[in-house]
């Protein structure tokens, strides 16, 4: 938590700079991210339009423009009551909750603005509250494992993936949550290059940046409530957030020493 809180208000920083709008922004992100426990996808979308409206107001010229702004919009019905039948030592999962796992990661991949880490709150909501995959113990074991390796978001899609649906979960999420990024970036990065000085473009961009911050730090205070729990939890917590703003790219470190204190004081 402590490594996600740091990494939120240096993405509000690098983003909102000294724009009294953006922090607003931010600001509105993480407490409704905070109060509602969830990340609202749309209004990742809404801020960055909410933007275009203060900076690049439209002449009435309406083209596609935000539908492609990177952003796969798409909000996609995941089935409701689909239950994860897997068994982790043969790999084997069910076929409903396997394409249960694709859509949701394929409207997991479609959100990701600013930093990795702003998938978060959305993968808890999904597979916390939507789903109940997992629990909120697993699911922070899983942001934890994603941060001691590189590439924190796909390993973290995999772990989660692998949990719920063995090893076809894992190569199922890990597939789907980088086909709207290719979709959404990589293929269109020719019209991104042409368009990059575009006033309608980096306006859009830098509104849902902001959100992305502002849900970065929600998500740190409804998961802070969970991993918390008592005094050692407590200390660690703020002996990570020295360690973090001391050392940078230090993080795999502080996990693994996290890690063995806590193994410390429950051997004790």
């Amino acid at each position: 938590m402590a490594i996600i809180a740091v990494a939120a208000v240096k993405l509000a920083r690098l983003t909102n700079g000294r724009d009294a709008r953006l922090w607003a922004i931010s600001a509105i992100l993480m407490a409704v991210t905070a109060l509602t426990g969830a990340e609202i996808a749309l209004l990742f979308i809404g801020a960055g339009l909410v933007m275009i409206g203060l900076e690049a107001p439209p002449s009435f010229r309406r083209r596609a423009g935000t539908s492609s702004l990177g952003v796969v919009g798409a909000r996609f019905a995941l089935p409701t009551g689909l239950t994860a039948r897997f068994t982790v030592l043969t790999g084997v999962a069910g076929g409903g909750t396997l394409i249960a796992l694709a859509l949701f990661f394929l409207k997991a991949g479609a959100f990701i603005f600013g930093s990795g880490l702003a998938i978060v709150p959305f993968l808890r909501e999904g597979v916390v509250g939507q789903h109940h995959w997992l629990t909120e113990r697993q699911f922070l074991d899983a942001v934890a494992m994603g941060l001691i390796t590189p590439g924190p978001v796909v390993i973290t899609a995999a772990f989660i993936g692998y949990l719920v649906g063995g090893l076809a979960g894992a190569g199922v999420a890990t597939v789907a949550i980088f086909v709207p990024i290719y979709l959404g970036v990589i293929v269109p990065g020719p019209w991104f290059i042409r368009h990059r000085d575009d006033r309608r473009v980096r306006a859009f961009v830098r509104g849902a940046t902001a959100a992305a911050a502002g849900a970065i730090a929600g998500a740190t205070v409804v998961l802070t409530r969970r991993a918390v729990v008592d005094l050692p939890t407590a200390a660690i917590l703020g002996a990570g957030l020295l360690f973090v703003w001391r050392f940078r790219n230090r993080e795999p470190v502080l996990v693994l020493l996290a890690a063995a204190v806590g193994i410390l004081v429950k051997g004790l």
